[in-house]
């Protein structure tokens, strides 16, 4: 009996998405070839632009293949999360909108 819970719990356990069709970076549509340990093999289907470990852009092209960590391969299309602003740059934004609004009250009171 055990035997046989553990063949099934490795079965579910190593689910398989070779020939998927997914999302490198959430943006560019791959199929994924091949699955190791934290990296897939992805081959690209459309043209798109990549930057490689030295921090250069690289394109690739449909039907090229790509070595890629797991992580950056996603179900869904989606967008990369946004770029927070400076906490700097918020204070200074909210203090001259509040000065902005000061100075407008004070024109409306004279008039």
């Amino acid at each position: 009996m055990s035997v046989y819970i553990s063949f099934l719990m490795k079965n579910i356990v190593s689910v398989s998405c070779v020939g998927e069709v997914r999302y490198y970076k959430g943006v560019h549509k791959v199929k994924v070839v091949t699955e190791s340990v934290g990296y897939w093999t992805v081959e690209a289907l459309e043209d798109f632009e990549d930057t490689d470990d030295d921090g250069e852009k690289v394109k690739v092209k449909k039907g090229e293949r790509k070595i890629v960590p797991s992580n950056s391969v996603h179900k869904q299309k989606s967008l990369p999360p946004m770029v927070k602003e400076h906490a700097y740059e918020l204070a200074k934004e909210k203090k001259l909108k509040r000065m902005v609004a000061e100075e407008e009250k004070k024109e409306n009171k004279k008039k």
